[in-house]
């Protein structure tokens, strides 16, 4: 399948990859502004000191804003699998999203497109696709509740969810146990934790710690 036709559009705001490091992760975002243009002069403002590689319109129309093989200033503070600067070891996805409403099918197909050509480029395993949100509990919620981790799921692009469930009683330890099994962090609050597992696996789960929060896949 043919990927995605990709616009040029070189954002300043990027450098080398740290300590010979490639990229090994996808991080998904949204941009919390009010269109595509908006993002775009912001990922390439100097000031504002942050970037992604791709920009994805509500339209579909992808920009590259910083080659591959460079360090883009998307992930900031953060761990995935034990391991920090993520922008190091990642390509970064801004998707034209506001973060409240449902994303588009162009913009989705798009994605599937260009998730399937870097994940060949670069040997990138279906778990090595994340949210903002895995990497940083408490701090980033995106790509939100809205975006459909599950369809992705289903073609391979990332992790599925566990569906057999664990017949016992959660406790925080046995569940953060699990988290950091799954690649988040357990250095942040109970709460932030909770939220940020459900808002990747089961983003319509509410209220206390549940037997079905145990459910997260293990990473290889």
């Amino acid at each position: 399948m043919s990927g995605p036709e990709i616009t040029e559009h070189l954002s300043p705001n990027c450098g080398p990859r740290r300590d010979g490091l490639t990229p090994s992760l996808i991080v998904i975002h949204y941009t919390a502004m009010d269109s595509a243009q908006a993002a775009r002069d912001r990922l390439c403002d100097p000031e504002a000191e942050v970037s992604a590689h791709y920009l994805i319109a509500n339209s579909g129309e992808t920009l590259r804003l910083v080659p591959e093989d460079r360090r883009a200033w998307h992930a900031g503070a953060g761990e995935w699998a034990g391991q920090s600067d993520i922008n190091s070891r990642s390509i970064g996805i801004e998707l034209d999203n506001t973060g409240t409403q449902p994303f588009s099918e162009p913009q989705m197909q798009a994605l599937e497109a260009l998730l399937r050509q870097i994940m060949d480029r670069w040997s990138i395993v279906p778990a090595g696709v994340i949210g903002h949100s895995d990497m940083a509990p408490g701090r980033k919620s995106d790509p939100g509740p809205r975006f459909d981790w599950a369809r992705l799921a289903r073609q391979g692009l990332a992790q599925p969810a566990v569906q057999t469930a664990k017949d016992q009683t959660p406790t925080e330890d046995s569940f953060r146990a699990a988290a950091c099994a799954a690649g988040f962090t357990a250095e942040v609050p109970l709460e932030d934790l909770l939220t940020a597992t459900r808002l990747r696996f089961a983003p319509w789960r509410q209220g206390a710690l549940h037997p079905a929060d145990l459910n997260l896949p293990v990473l290889d």
